[in-house]
Parts: structure tokens; sequence; C-alpha cells
């Protein structure tokens, strides 16, 4: 099993060159322990579990490209990038470039979302099954504009002639494409179609069915199911000391029903996370991507790196 680190783009790393240095140290270190890829979000806004809405966030693509100058072969992504945001084609530009000027470690990761930041930044947001659509065309545009001369395509919602995309990116025959999302009907036979990789949130037993469901996808359109990567995304909460870690748990949760909240959520001891990760290689999952306390992120990510990362 590989990991990854998803950095909140929060508020805690201070303001202007302090940001940047706090870049450095998390993305060497996570290198450094053994980490295979560091991810940002593709939000305009602070996330709920983060911080309030008002509360700084960096745009994901412009921090990946920054961080791509750092001395370090750690992959690159946005978990993910929402396609409603950029005209596919654009995107595949934006993703390209980034491809090339980290010397080929991208990992893209699109998905379709946001309606709260759509609506607040004035972008279209369309019905779930329009978006679904536009996702499952977009994914085509960016494939083809990353391995065609000239790239066309003729959609009902995007179109594009004679697109040129030059310089390609470094990876071939493309970067891997990850579609982040759990839809059962629509979502996962887009990935069964035509995703590199998958990316779910969800507990062991939600991780089964989803991955039955995609199995039996993959199936249907004539997919190598083992051809794609799948990937779980969650936080993670860890401590030496319990008593410690409980306090933090309960602050977190705020009432949220248990259950509810080991769908996103792993906490516990180190050797508790590291039983917890066991449990989901054993349900299929191969790549396992976290988010950890951003307040005490770099702690975190000594700790989970030395007891968890290393561990696999």
């Amino acid at each position: 099993m590989k990991f990854g680190i998803q950095h909140p783009n929060y508020s805690y790393d201070g303001e202007g060159p302090e940001i940047v240095e706090t870049l450095k140290k998390i993305v060497t270190r996570a290198e450094s322990i053994g980490f295979d890829s560091f991810w940002v979000m593709d939000h305009f806004h602070q996330i709920a579990n983060v911080g309030e809405p008002h509360e700084p966030m960096l745009e994901g693509w412009t921090t990946q490209a920054a961080v791509a100058g750092f001395p370090s072969k750690i992959r690159l992504g946005t978990l993910v990038t929402g396609i409603v945001y950029r005209h596919p084609s654009v995107l595949a530009k934006i993703g390209a470039s980034l491809d090339v000027l980290s010397k080929g470690r991208l990992f893209m990761g699109i998905g379709a979302w946001n309606e709260e930041e759509a609506t607040a930044y004035g972008i279209p947001f369309p019905p779930v099954a329009e978006r679904m659509r536009r996702l499952e065309e977009a994914v085509q545009i960016i494939r083809k504009m990353w391995t065609e001369d000239r790239a066309s395509f003729d959609g009902k919602f995007y179109r594009i002639c004679d697109a040129y995309c030059n310089p390609k990116p470094i990876q071939k025959p493309h970067p891997p494409i990850m579609i982040g999302g759990a839809g059962e009907r629509e979502t996962l036979k887009i990935v069964a179609k035509y995703a590199d990789a998958c990316n779910f949130f969800g507990s062991v037993d939600t991780m089964r069915r989803k991955l039955k469901i995609l199995r039996d996808h993959c199936h249907a359109v004539g997919r190598d199911y083992e051809s794609i990567l799948k990937t779980r995304l969650g936080r993670v909460m860890l401590d030496r000391d319990k008593e410690k870690l409980q306090a933090r748990v309960a602050e977190a949760m705020k009432g949220v029903p248990e259950e509810r909240w080991r769908e996103f959520a792993l906490y516990g001891t180190p050797d508790e996370i590291r039983r917890q990760v066991e449990g989901f290689r054993d349900a299929g999952v191969d790549y396992f991507i976290v988010n950890l306390e951003a307040e005490r992120e770099l702690e975190a990510l000594e700790l989970f790196g030395k007891e968890v990362v290393k561990k696999f």
C-alpha cells in the first residue's frame, strides 16, 4: 500500500513567505518519511473541518505550481479539481504544464463539485445528471489533449477543434487521471470507462460495497478492474496519549454520530490506526490518502509516517 497526504491549503501556515516555508517543510518531510504523493484541495473557500469559510484558502493549482519548484520528487495532485470551474481544454493545458514543470509528477484528480463555492463565485452549477455528462466529456477531452497532436471533440456540452496542447505531459501515455466520487450508477461507471484511479470516502464496509459495484461496471464495459488504482481519502487523528486524543475527537465530532464519523475519519493510537488501515487494505484499497489535524499537521505527519507509513 502507498500513502499520500492532503494538505488543507489552510490559514495555520501564517502569512506571506511563511506559507511557502511551511509547504516546503511538509512536502520535504512527507517525502523523506515515505509518502508517495502530496495533494491540495480545489476549494475557493476554507472548508468546515479546518476553519470558517472566510479564512485563508490558497488556490490549488497555483499552490502545486509553487510546490513543483521545490527540490522534491513526490507526486503532486489536486483532490479533486472541480470540473465546473474550468473548461476541460484549459484544465488539460494547466495539467500538462504542471507535469512538465514538475518533471513528470502530476496525478490529475477530477470530480463534479462544489455548489456553494460555484454559487459564491458566480459559476454555473448544473444539476447532477448534467454534471456527470460533463465529467465524462471532460475526461475524454483531457486525454485527447494530452495524447493527440491536434485534438478535436464534439460533445453535447463541450467542443474543441484542432486544439494544440504543447508541450505534452512528460508521463506517457499521459499522467494518471483519478476520478473522485462514489455515485454508484453514474460516477463509478465513468471510472470504469475512463479513469486510471478512483477515490472514495467511507468505512471498510462502504469501501467493500463501492468496489464491488466498480468491479461490476468494469465487467459490463470490458475493463480490467485490476488496472484501476483504488484510493481512499479520509481524516486521521492520532496520538500516543489517548486522553488528549479523546478530547480532540470529542471537540471535532461535536455531536456527529459515531457511525457517520467513521465514514470519513479514523482516530486512535498509532497501533490502532495501523490496524484500521490494514482493514482497508484487506477490503481492496491500494492507496491511502490522509488529511491530518491542521493545527498540528507537522507533528501528526511525523507520527503517522513513522508508525504507519513505514510499517507497510
